[in-house]
């Protein structure tokens, strides 16, 4: 690892300029859970570490009925995912954000961070997706919003310009019978990566499907939106039958590549398995709220 300057700033525009100064050379630190393993690795030689644990405004965990869920990007896991409040509206992020390493990693790990790594894997995005987050984004041009879907470009690859900064993730705030959950296969029990990854969340009139919402992980180069998978659950009831077509449909856009930890074919087929899965449990949760 070679020898770089840590800066701490106090305000995000602090923050913003250090960055600039920076150029290429600049890294935000989040957590440091994948950025500190890849500069071991030699992977990536930063210049300059900006600290966002140190940006009020990348910290804190706010909700209300009217303006839903605002999520510091750097808000720790381990916070998130104890908080009563995110467990009773958003069960299936907790679900995801718990996933993201052991005790140790999610005392440092964020949802934000998560997402920036842009890894094809990661367990949030799905959810995120499902949820209709958007991510706030700040530059020196301004600030701009972006959907959940659209931030990741590529593996390791995000929206982000060298010197914008995510602030925080945006949701809203779940209306009448409305549930998600997240679910994914992995080779082993714990600590490990997803072979494949599903976020779904429904919103419910009595049994009949209102709104959908079906995230994919690691089946492609980004996360994607089943977006034809998740219009055709709509004016619908959410029956086993219609759930399978659902499933079908999101099998349909998924590109998945073989690799040691599964081969396509099996990918695909875990689509089908985990959107089937994701799709009840939600029903059942939003069910529960009538």
């Amino acid at each position: 690892m070679q020898a770089f300057t840590y800066d701490a700033p106090t305000s995000l525009s602090q923050a913003l300029s250090q960055l600039a100064a920076a150029g290429d050379t600049g890294r935000l630190l989040a957590g440091g859970t994948d950025l500190i393993i890849q500069m071991r690795a030699g992977v990536k030689q930063p210049g300059v570490i900006i600290d966002a644990k140190t940006i009020p405004e990348l910290q804190g965990c706010t909700f209300s009925a009217q303006d839903g869920l605002r999520l510091g990007a750097s808000y720790p896991c381990c916070k998130f995912i104890e908080d009563a409040t995110m467990q009773q509206h958003y069960p299936g992020l907790v679900e995801a954000a718990g996933l993201i390493g052991s005790d140790q990693i999610l005392s440092r790990a964020s949802v934000g961070g998560n997402l920036c790594n842009g890894s094809p894997a990661a367990d949030t995005p799905p959810v995120l997706i499902a949820l209709g987050a958007s991510c706030h984004i700040a530059g020196p041009n301004g600030e701009r919003d972006v959907a959940a879907e659209e931030f990741v470009t590529g593996p390791g690859e995000t929206v982000l310009g060298p010197d914008e900064i995510l602030v925080d993730i945006r949701i809203p705030a779940p209306q009448g019978q409305t549930a998600d959950c997240y679910q994914r296969f992995i080779p082993r029990n714990e600590m490990d990566i997803a072979v494949v990854g599903v976020g779904s969340c429904v919103a419910l009139d009595g049994d009949t499907c209102t709104a959908a919402r079906i995230g994919l992980g690691a089946v492609a180069p980004t996360q994607l939106f089943a977006e034809e998978a998740s219009v055709y659950l709509v004016g619908k009831p959410l029956t086993d039958e219609n759930i399978a077509r659902a499933a079908e449909l999101a099998q349909g856009i998924a590109r998945p590549i073989s690799d040691m930890r599964g081969t396509a074919e099996f990918r695909t087929h875990l689509v089908g398995v985990l959107t089937r899965r994701t799709l009840k449990q939600a029903g059942d949760r939003a069910r529960a709220k009538a």
